[in-house]
């Protein structure tokens, strides 16, 4: 598995303050704000389990569809699409590596209709003082690993995002300014065919 992909989807903890109940989003709030985000992008800098930092432009168009496009010296190109999530290090001689969306926390996010309030799927829902932190996972496949976002509010925005799986392994996500709303064509979700690569 390449480092990129390990660090997309490598295991993270978010600590949390108590929860103040007058400041915490309401889960049907996110929910609603996430299913209503049809199109984004911006910049977004990774922090990787090893502790080095990446950046570059995700696209976002859901659902179903993310474009991550590193920056050099990484210069690796990581789509959700078609089902799939294909990631592409460019510096290797290696064709892509594919695996299935679904079994990935990110499918969370790209789903048509986030219903975080489905039984088993929110483990944690807490507030640490400036922004509210929910924690999700595919409550039938909890194996699949969880994915803790944060939002603020006023308006409710996503921020960051950590992925957490079994592996033990850290990787945060946090994201510019979102340009919301706009049209991205469909091919910048193109996987192609297998093992060719990604443009």
């Amino acid at each position: 598995m390449s480092v990129i992909f390990r660090s997309l989807f490598a295991a993270a903890f978010i600590g949390t303050a108590s929860i103040a109940s007058a400041d915490i989003l309401p889960l049907n709030t996110i929910s609603q704000y996430l299913s209503a985000m049809k199109t984004a992008e911006g910049d977004f800098t990774q922090i990787n389990d090893d502790g080095s930092i990446s950046t570059g432009k995700i696209y976002i168009k859901r659902p179903g569809k993310m474009r991550f496009e590193y920056n050099a010296p990484d210069s690796a190109i990581v789509i959700a699409g078609s089902g799939s999530v294909v990631v592409d290090d460019k510096k290797s001689n290696q064709p892509p590596e594919t695996y299935p969306l679904k079994r990935t926390p990110l499918s969370i996010i790209l789903a048509r209709n986030v219903n975080l309030g489905k039984a088993r799927m929110v483990t944690g829902h807490s507030y640490d003082g400036t922004a509210t932190i929910v924690t999700a996972q595919d409550p039938d496949n909890p194996e699949y690993g969880s994915i803790a976002m944060k939002f603020t509010d006023s308006p409710v925005e996503l921020r960051q995002w950590v992925i957490n799986d079994s592996n033990g392994g850290q990787t945060t996500v946090v994201l510019g300014a979102l340009n919301k709303g706009g049209n991205i064509s469909n091919a910048k979700f193109n996987t192609g065919s297998p093992g060719s690569k990604l443009k």
